[in-house]
């Protein structure tokens, strides 16, 4: 029998109520990169707080173990790009659920940049000197000063929300 229920999802009764709480607040989904032409790294990021202001600040969640990581704390920098509805294949790519085969920048356009890597065709982005980190729980929050901006009329955000993408035809 096919049904919608997934099968190795915890009993309500069960689920941690902090990550329940944080399922029901809408994020912006993003892809953060870092790291030299031979060495790129990225990953899809939701967990973002930007601080306005005379020092402009990026604060994010991050494990210690990925390969983003080791390469902001190599090079000392990282660029934030903002996704649009019409990047999902691309979110899901850098978030390890789909397939990347050649590595995970084979075949998206990227141009290096002095902060890390810039995906071609995202226009909305912050490009950002790692700042520190502290320990959060099982993660970093990883601190980054914004050094530039660019900015793009984004009128179609991808967002998450409750363990899925929100808005537009798939949801």
């Amino acid at each position: 029998m096919i049904h919608d229920d997934n099968p190795f999802v915890d009993a309500e009764e069960e689920r941690d109520p902090i990550r329940r709480f944080r399922g029901r607040l809408a994020a912006p989904v993003t892809v953060v990169t870092s790291g030299p032409p031979e060495a790129r790294a990225g990953l899809t990021i939701s967990s973002l707080v930007v601080v306005e202001g005379d020092e402009p600040a990026l604060f994010f969640l991050l494990g210690e173990l990925t390969d983003l990581w080791d390469r902001m704390i190599d090079t000392g920098t990282f660029v934030v790009h903002v996704l649009e509805r019409r990047h999902r294949e691309l979110s899901d790519r850098f978030a390890g659920y789909r397939p990347s085969p050649g590595g995970l920048f084979h075949g998206v356009p990227v141009v290096d940049g002095d902060h890390g890597p810039v995906i071609e065709g995202i226009a909305t982005r912050a490009a950002c000197s790692f700042a520190g980190s502290r320990t959060a729980g099982p993660l970093v929050l990883v601190e980054g000063a914004v050094d530039e901006v660019t900015i793009h009329d984004l009128t179609e955000p991808l967002q998450y929300f409750r363990g899925r993408y929100i808005g537009g035809d798939r949801e």
